[in-house]
């Protein structure tokens, strides 16, 4: 427990800081220091839709079973705002990869974003976008809690907190937030019936020609293949309705490599 004595928020800070210097800092923690400075609008909001429970602060370090990191819930936001910027219609002709945050200091990105939307906090479709996440996760670790023993499995239970699920997850929700019936479809996702939202089993057994021996499937990377490619079937899943099945995704990973393909020599040929 540290006590302050006439210092301001930035000059606390920098003692926390400098005392931290001789001991490994995670960079979750160094993300919820520098986010308290800010004020307590992020962790108010989570708390508010469910992400975080009442009076709970965010997790200092990333783990299984703990509490929502501040860079999930930034990353989360920020590519809500991001979808906003696609035109549902152009959605085949542009690249829509979701953005990962980085950590452990300053993020530009999210500074901007807060400035360019000051009203977020208010915001009520971002508000039940969040809210439905939060439920999302919730059924999808209450579905592999009740199983029976051996029939649990812990990867499964939190693949909705993956980076490439959550951010392609919210990029979706923004992009169609002025499509009621689509959206829905996208929100109805966690109304599957026995089983796992999510289907984390299916998503496990896939892989595209193009992945390494060592890919393990869908939802356990989080670079900006990963993250496209679950945008990709979070799109079709607001187009269907029916949820994730093999199907879906065998479209879905097609589609995104044709996509990627098409804008590559698109761009090739601008340059000519």
């Amino acid at each position: 427990m540290k006590v302050y004595f006439g210092l301001n928020s930035d000059q606390r800070l920098d003692v926390q800081l400098i005392s931290n210097t001789n001991i490994a800092v995670s960079t979750d923690l160094l993300d919820r220091m520098y986010e308290t400075v800010k004020g307590p609008q992020l962790r108010t909001w989570c708390q508010e839709v469910g992400l975080l429970e009442e009076e709970q602060d965010f997790a200092d370090k990333r783990q299984r079973g703990r509490p929502i990191t501040v860079r999930a819930a930034r990353t989360f936001i920020y590519n809500y705002y991001k979808g906003r910027e696609v035109d549902p219609k152009m959605f085949s002709d542009v690249r829509t990869t979701p953005t990962l945050l980085k950590t452990g200091d300053i993020v530009p990105e999210w500074e901007q974003l807060k400035e360019d939307h000051p009203r977020m906090w208010t915001d009520r479709k971002l508000k039940k976008a969040g809210q439905e996440f939060a439920a999302l996760n919730t059924v999808q670790q209450e579905y592999f809690s009740s199983r029976k023993k051996g029939e649990s499995n812990i990867d499964f239970a939190e693949k909705a907190s993956n980076y490439a699920v959550l951010s392609a997850w919210a990029y979706m929700a923004g992009m169609l937030r002025e499509n009621e019936t689509r959206l829905g479809r996208l929100y109805a996702l966690r109304k599957q019936q026995n089983r796992d939202p999510l289907n984390a089993a299916a998503l496990a057994k896939w892989r595209h020609k193009s992945d390494p021996e060592n890919y393990r499937g869908l939802g356990y990377r989080t670079d900006p293949k990963e993250r496209g490619r679950f945008v990709e079937l979070f799109y079709l899943q607001a187009d269907k309705g029916e949820g994730i099945t093999k199907n879906l995704i065998d479209v879905a990973i097609k589609r995104y490599h044709a996509k990627q393909a098409v804008l590559e020599a698109r761009e090739a040929e601008e340059r000519v």
